[in-house]
């Protein structure tokens, strides 16, 4: 049986504040949702069902931190499955019209007010770093290209990459006065 909205929300506050248990039990549920959303939509390529699941998970995973607690964790969890699938026809050179009717029971329409205004906040901070730093994140954070296709773009080795992408977040935080506890 799936954990309602309610009770997978509570397991994703509690992972945030570091609840392991809660944390392990939110992706076995999220890792069930997930296979059946895929399987509905993949009926042709079945195998591609797993990958999916999997790389959907660690995309949750390494963006947990964006989860906005305000919101329904579902439509967040699924808006980044959706993202997976077209990705996955995309690689697979397939052009694939994936109707929102379909998802009708996964998706909710939000407000994207709040959404537009932090992407305007976030283009303006950028705008204030410099040239490299700038692209570096932009090519890291925004576009989420990974290390090597940034570093390869910017004609640097990976390793400068990522100190250069600490180094700009650092300094972001410290201007912003977000670091202030982490260390």
């Amino acid at each position: 049986m799936e954990t309602s909205e309610a009770d997978l929300k509570i397991l994703m506050l509690a992972a945030l504040d570091g609840d392991a248990r809660a944390y392990r039990a939110m992706l076995g549920d999220l890792r069930l949702r997930l296979g059946g959303y895929f399987q509905r939509r993949l009926r042709r390529d079945p195998d591609d069902v797993e990958d999916l699941v999997q790389e959907t998970l660690i995309a949750i995973h390494k963006r947990r931190e964006t989860f906005d607690k305000a919101q329904a964790l579902t439509p967040w969890v699924y808006a980044i499955a959706r993202y997976k699938l077209i990705d996955n026809y995309r690689r697979a050179g397939r052009r694939v019209f994936v109707p929102l009717d379909d998802a009708a029971s996964e998706l909710r329409v939000e407000d994207e007010s709040a959404a537009v205004d932090a992407r305007r906040d976030i283009e303006r901070v950028l705008a204030e770093l410099p040239e490299r730093t700038r692209r570096l994140l932009h090519s890291l954070k925004i576009e989420e290209r990974s290390v090597a296709e940034t570093a390869a773009s910017l004609g640097m080795s990976e390793g400068a990459v990522k100190v250069a992408a600490h180094r700009g977040l650092r300094g972001l935080m410290d201007r912003f006065g977000a670091g202030a506890n982490d260390d």
